[in-house]
């Protein structure tokens, strides 16, 4: 990661500095192969991460956690394996059609992926049944080492509050806020996103808790009154 390329100078560099000051590196994504990361980031949909790891053990219990093997499970099958991540069935079904398009397209083989520029491999992600914005970058940022820079509803929250964005806005509009002021670095932008969270998840919760925060003398300009488009 490329921290000596941000400056407090900048106010999305500044955060990124007091953050990291503050909580340190966060160790993110935990998954041992990209495709681990790939069915997670599906997975953690309207759950926490808790509750996917139990799936995701499920899975690898029964040696399933594998393009092939897990192509040729049956849904409902898949769909009992990943309960404790709720929403089971409609999730498998979001698996289901993220493994149609990487065997129908790529013959299951993700190294093929690695000749598929961003953009255009980010449109077939947004193209799937069930993967939105969030997902989909963050399969390509986290699986598939693509500088897509993540945003999620504690982004829209921080950024919104310290007046660096103003609502109205959608998922593309803040991302481009971010794209903006840093450099496409993989690790900078991997780092970044889960500083949010840390700071979204303790601070900058729905109702504040301000004293303490590391962006507390940041001044609270505006209230978000929108969220983030998924």
């Amino acid at each position: 990661m490329s921290r000596q390329q941000t400056s407090s100078q900048d106010p999305i560099r500044c955060i990124f500095d007091r953050l990291f000051k503050r909580f340190g590196p966060q160790h993110w994504w935990p998954g041992q192969t990209r495709f681990e990361v790939m069915v997670g980031a599906i997975l953690t949909q309207n759950t926490n991460w808790a509750n996917v790891e139990k799936a995701i053990n499920n899975l690898k219990a029964h040696g399933l956690l594998e393009p092939r093997a897990l192509y040729k499970l049956d849904k409902d099958r898949l769909a009992m394996l990943i309960r404790p991540a709720g929403y089971y069935n409609i999730k498998a079904g979001r698996l289901r059609a993220l493994l149609e398009w990487l065997f129908t397209r790529y013959k299951g083989d993700l190294d093929a992926l690695a000749n598929v520029p961003t953009e255009s491999l980010r449109q077939q992600l947004l193209s799937i049944s069930g993967i939105g914005p969030e997902t989909a970058d963050s399969i390509l940022l986290y699986a598939l080492d693509r500088p897509k820079f993540v945003v999620d509803a504690y982004t829209a929250r921080i950024m919104a509050r310290h007046g660096l964005i103003e609502p109205p806005f959608d998922y593309d509009q803040l991302q481009d806020l971010f794209h903006r002021h840093l450099p496409a670095d993989l690790g900078l932008y991997n780092e970044y996103h889960a500083l949010l969270v840390r700071l979204g998840k303790q601070y900058c919760r729905p109702s504040p808790r301000c004293q303490g925060c590391p962006l507390e003398d940041i001044p609270h300009v505006i209230e978000p009154q929108g969220s983030v488009d998924q």
